[in-house]
C-alpha cells in the first residue's frame, strides 16, 4: 500500500515589496549585544516619536546588514506614514522596494537566528543573489510567544 505525502510549501518565497518610510535609530553593535541594543534604542525611539511629525505609526521593524568583524549594523525603528525631520538620534529612513526573499517565523524572538538561517539557506539553494540589506517586521505581540509572528525579508540583488 502506498502512502501519499502532502507536499510541504517552501519555507520562503519571493515577493515584491514597496518602499516604506521608517523612524529609526542607527547603531552598530557586537553580535552578542543585539537584544540589549534593540531594547535601549526602542526606549529612546518611543520617547522621541510623540514629538515628530510622522503621521500614523505602523509596525516595529529592524533593518540590518550582515555583520563585519563581529559588529552588526542595525536600524531598529517603526513604519511611519510620512517623511519627517530628524530629531536627536531618530532619523527618517526606509525599508527598500524591490524583490525579496520572504519568510514568516512563528515562534519566540530567540528563534530569529534560526529563521534567518532558513532564509539564507533557501536563497543559496535557489541560487539567489542577496543585496546585503535585510529586515524584520514584527507582528502583533502574541500572548503566547510560540504564536508570535515575525516577517523576515532579504533584499535580492
Amino acid at each position: 500500500m502506498f502512502t501519499r505525502r502532502s507536499k510541504q510549501p517552501p519555507p520562503c518565497n519571493i515577493v515584491t515589496v514597496e518602499r516604506q518610510i521608517t523612524a529609526a535609530i542607527k547603531c552598530s553593535v557586537p553580535l552578542s549585544r543585539i537584544s540589549d541594543a534593540e531594547r535601549s534604542v526602542r526606549r529612546t525611539l518611543n520617547a522621541t516619536l510623540p514629538s515628530l511629525d510622522t503621521g500614523a505609526l505602523g509596525r516595529e521593524v529592524t533593518l540590518w546588514r550582515p555583520p563585519i568583524n563581529g559588529q552588526i549594523y542595525l536600524e531598529p525603528g517603526v513604519i511611519v506614514a510620512r517623511a519627517f525631520e530628524a530629531e536627536d538620534y531618530v532619523i527618517c529612513s526606509e525599508l527598500p522596494a524591490g524583490q525579496v526573499a520572504h519568510h514568516v517565523l512563528v515562534g519566540p524572538f530567540d528563534r530569529l537566528p534560526a529563521g534567518w538561517q532558513t532564509v539564507f539557506e533557501w536563497c543559496a539553494k535557489e541560487k539567489l543573489n542577496l543585496a546585503g540589506v535585510n529586515w524584520q517586521i514584527y507582528g502583533e505581540r502574541a500572548t503566547d510567544p510560540a504564536q508570535q509572528q515575525t516577517f523576515l525579508y532579504a533584499l535580492l540583488a
